[in-house]
């Protein structure tokens, strides 16, 4: 089986926070990236756009005659753009459709009309909603429970349901993301927890007893370089889950508190209506492309703290850079 040469990568959303780690090790694997992003968080390429193999693309995914532009001459496209988490979304529901929806017509369509070989789409686990199974495959019913997981899961539907049209087309639902990225997302579960541990030495911990999968950002940046090469055969139409350590909430928060051992920190816990809950299988990216998981919670904490004591994260609590809903809140998308 060859592998493709998938040489000029187009990433939708590569100012996010997945994009701030993804583009800049696929730029050190030679490829040529172009991030596509309203760049909401910031001038997060600074540091490296100066490299002739990176281009940035300030637009939105609701111009379609700019996502055709953009997408001349690309090989592959990695979708990660959207209204990201529950409570971003939730905050302008139209709007929210209008982006994690809508717009979807528009990136594959563009991307089709470009002859892209290459179609890779960055779901969620979340679709799976609550679920008492302990492994989660993807070959499980999805009972999504909000708007964002729901849109996820219908991206998904029109993207492998679609004509083929010569351009492989494959899902990774990933687990939830952590560790610390040039574009530092502190709103999601083991990050936020660690950021109160460092700055409030109190762990706050909202329920307990839900099942949280998890993934290092470093390994879910891995994925997305494996399903660039992998042959085509192996992955056209497939949907892959992408997590690693099936931890709850408590267990989450113990493992913070012990990788940073402090002993003033204390756990506190609160109640929470949020109730989801899933322990999600991810055998079948390995059995079929052999990935494996390399980085732990206890890793992603422990580049967070290195970070926090660097000086790289700035009042990590209160700064918009970092919480989604925070700087959503004051921008005007319409």
């Amino acid at each position: 089986m060859s592998k493709p040469m998938l040489k000029n990568v187009l990433i939708t959303g590569g100012a996010g926070y997945v994009g701030s780690a993804l583009v800049p090790s696929l730029l050190d694997k030679g490829y040529n990236v172009a991030v596509y992003d309203l760049y909401l968080y910031g001038d997060v390429f600074r540091e490296i756009e100066n490299n002739p193999n990176l281009t940035q693309i300030k637009a939105d995914i609701r111009n379609k005659d700019k996502l055709v532009e953009a997408m001349k001459n690309i090989d592959a496209v990695i979708h990660l753009a959207c209204i990201s988490n529950d409570p971003s979304y939730e905050l302008d529901p139209e709007l929210g459709k209008s982006i994690n929806l809508d717009a979807f017509y528009n990136v594959i369509e563009s991307a089709e009309e470009n002859n892209v070989k290459r179609f890779i789409y960055a779901s969620t686990s979340s679709v799976y909603g609550i679920k008492e199974e302990k492994n989660v495959r993807e070959t499980d019913t999805c009972k999504p429970l909000t708007d964002y997981s729901k849109f996820k899961l219908e991206c998904e539907k029109i993207l492998l349901n679609r004509e083929k049209k010569d351009m492989t087309r494959v899902v990774l639902r990933p687990a939830t993301v952590c560790g610390y990225a040039r574009r530092l997302r502190l709103d999601l579960v083991v990050n936020v927890l660690t950021i109160h541990a460092l700055e409030n030495k109190k762990i706050r911990v909202y329920g307990g007893a839900q099942l949280r999968p998890n993934i290092n950002i470093k390994d879910r940046v891995r994925a997305y370089d494996l399903l660039l090469t992998a042959p085509s055969e192996k992955i056209d139409g497939e949907i892959f889950n992408a997590g690693y350590q099936n931890l709850s909430v408590d267990e989450i928060a113990n493992v913070i508190k012990d990788t940073i051992n402090d002993p003033e920190i204390t756990v506190e816990h609160i109640p929470t209506d949020d109730i989801r809950s899933y322990h999600i299988n991810s055998d079948k990216i390995k059995e079929v492309l052999g990935f494996e998981p390399k980085y732990t919670i206890e890793d992603a904490v422990k580049s967070l703290v290195d970070a926090y004591n660097n000086g790289l994260i700035e009042d990590g609590l209160n700064n918009p850079l970092y919480h989604n809903i925070k700087t959503m809140k004051n921008v005007n998308l319409k």
